[in-house]
């Protein structure tokens, strides 16, 4: 009895001991390594994961949607619950248009819990993705941006990334209008790591709506005339800018060669450049218009005053003759600006002098960017008054000398063309259904000065002018080629890189629309008018 009772004793000795080491060990875990093993379970158990804003839409002045997010999903795994990686690898590769071989090599991380396999995947590709019912996959709610009526306006219009972050065009440019504020999703899986509850953390926001001055039918037919110029020429580039001269909306700016915003990682730079109001250069004959408006406005010419026109004219280093060689003629500032000569422009500059001269090329808006309302948008380059050389006088009123953009080029024309009157470019109606405020135009030239000017790029249409060929029936339509020399590495112009260029408006005594084309290195035919 006393064996039994000494063995019990030495048993009961023995549990009490684990016991003790048992509470001890509770004791430590709770106490002293309580959080620290709460915050790995709350680890292993959930997962924070961002649900993406939802971009507000990008209409057209009609309304029509140029872009618009849609509901998408992101799909996610926790890898050691895939029972097959290769074989889901292979069921998912197609659905969420990535490579087996990458997706194989997320799914087969046995140590990793948790892993995103696909951004951005639409919805009917998302059902079948749950119709697989493959362990360890899962979705959350994500948003893609469409474009639905495809490539039009891409440059205008840009492109955004995967986090919805607006890349290029006005995507960016209106980030904080457009860009609704993520929000957060915790996944909460069950001990064997499946998902059993989804809580929303921070709800996800919708930015505004950016309602255009662009008209979507005006954007269609101008990129297909910059196609057909693109198919035939083979230039570097183009671009063409539409306006209504009396607003100073523009209704459509357009480029060549296009880019598919859903597929931005193939797209050149040169493919993304909003030429309208990005690229820079120098725009020959096209501002002339300009350097007879100074004259007119300073009273040194009229329409009918005649010059003396030798077949070129020397200012210091620089000899200035025609595109054309011709023998000595005299002209009047009518048919200099119609026949678009070098010799009597320069001879109207020198009659302007210098100061005036570049009095009027700031006060028609150049040297500054015009306010249109797009991110980044160039300011072309303007030598100062100070600045001048002694042949600056022979370049300047030829176009030569200086910098400008394409929608400097086109407000600049909308003063000839309504009255005289300088506007900024106006090209977001409204934000958020909330009218944009409009900059009051001032006016630069009298309408005296904006109706001959009219007059006489009227004769740049008829025989005679630079431009006879162009008809437009049913309208009588005023405007300017032009043909400019590019400048070569070595600082002289070329004799075999152009850019040709026409701004016109039309009907030409009231005009409803002002149209600029710019064609950069146009080849075979490279002449204004031809291209």
């Amino acid at each position: 009895m006393k064996r039994i009772n000494s063995r019990l004793g030495v048993l009961f000795l023995f549990f009490g001991l684990l016991f003790t080491v048992a509470l001890a060990r509770a004791a430590w875990l709770q106490g002293v390594e309580g959080g620290s093993l709460a915050a790995s379970a709350q680890a292993q158990q959930s997962e924070q994961v961002v649900v993406p804003g939802t971009r507000g839409r990008v209409l057209d002045r009609s309304g029509k949607v140029l872009a618009v997010s849609e509901d998408a999903a992101t799909v996610i795994a926790t890898p050691y619950q895939v029972p097959n990686p290769d074989l889901a690898a292979t069921e998912l590769s197609s659905l969420v248009g990535v490579p087996a071989s990458d997706l194989a090599k997320k799914l087969s991380d046995r140590a990793s819990g948790f892993a995103y396999l696909a951004h951005k995947v639409d919805l009917r590709s998302a059902d079948e993705i749950r119709r697989l019912n493959i362990p360890g996959i899962s979705m959350v709610p994500d948003s893609r941006r469409v474009y639905p009526q495809g490539d039009l306006a891409s440059q205008l219009i840009g492109a955004v990334g995967l986090e919805n972050q607006g890349l290029t065009g006005l995507e960016q440019g209106q980030q904080s209008t457009l860009g609704g504020q993520d929000g957060s999703q915790q996944i909460v899986r069950d001990a064997t790591g499946k998902p059993i509850r989804f809580e929303q953390t921070k709800q996800a926001t919708t930015g505004k709506d950016v309602k255009l001055t662009i008209d979507a039918a005006i954007q269609d037919q101008t990129e297909q005339a910059l196609a057909e110029i693109g198919t035939k020429f083979s230039p570097k580039g183009a671009t063409a800018i539409v306006m209504d001269p009396k607003t100073s909306d523009v209704l459509a700016m357009a480029n060549w060669p296009p880019f598919d915003p859903n597929n931005l990682a193939n797209a050149t730079d040169a493919q993304l450049e909003n030429r309208a109001t990005n690229y820079t250069y120098e725009p020959g004959s096209t501002f002339k218009a300009f350097t007879v408006a100074a004259g007119l406005e300073d009273k040194t010419v009229t329409p009918s005053t005649s010059f003396y026109l030798p077949p070129t004219i020397r200012l210091y280093d620089r000899v200035i003759g025609e595109a054309e060689s011709r023998g000595p003629e005299t002209l009047t500032v009518a048919q200099i600006l119609a026949q678009s000569s070098n010799v009597g422009a320069v001879k109207i500059g020198l009659g302007v002098g210098a100061d005036s001269f570049s009095h009027w090329i700031n006060a028609f808006g150049f040297g500054k960017p015009t306010g249109v309302g797009f991110p980044g948008e160039e300011q072309g380059i303007v030598p100062a008054r100070d600045k001048y050389s002694g042949s600056t006088m022979g370049n300047l009123p030829i176009g030569q000398g200086l910098s400008v953009t394409p929608m400097q080029m086109a407000q600049a024309y909308t003063a000839i063309a309504d009255g005289g009157i300088l506007r900024p470019p106006h090209l977001i109606e409204n934000i958020g259904g909330q009218p944009v405020a409009r900059q009051e135009g001032h006016r630069v030239i009298a309408p005296s000065t904006a109706t001959q000017l009219r007059q006489m790029l009227e004769g740049v249409l008829q025989e005679g002018g630079t431009a006879a060929s162009v008809n437009v029936p049913g309208y009588v339509a005023a405007g300017k080629t032009g043909t400019a020399q590019k400048v070569d590495s070595n600082g002289t112009y070329s004799n075999t890189r152009f850019v040709a260029s026409f701004i016109g408006f039309a009907p030409a005594k009231n005009p409803g629309l002002l149209v600029a084309v710019i064609v950069d290195e146009p080849q075979g035919q490279h002449l204004g008018a031809e291209v």
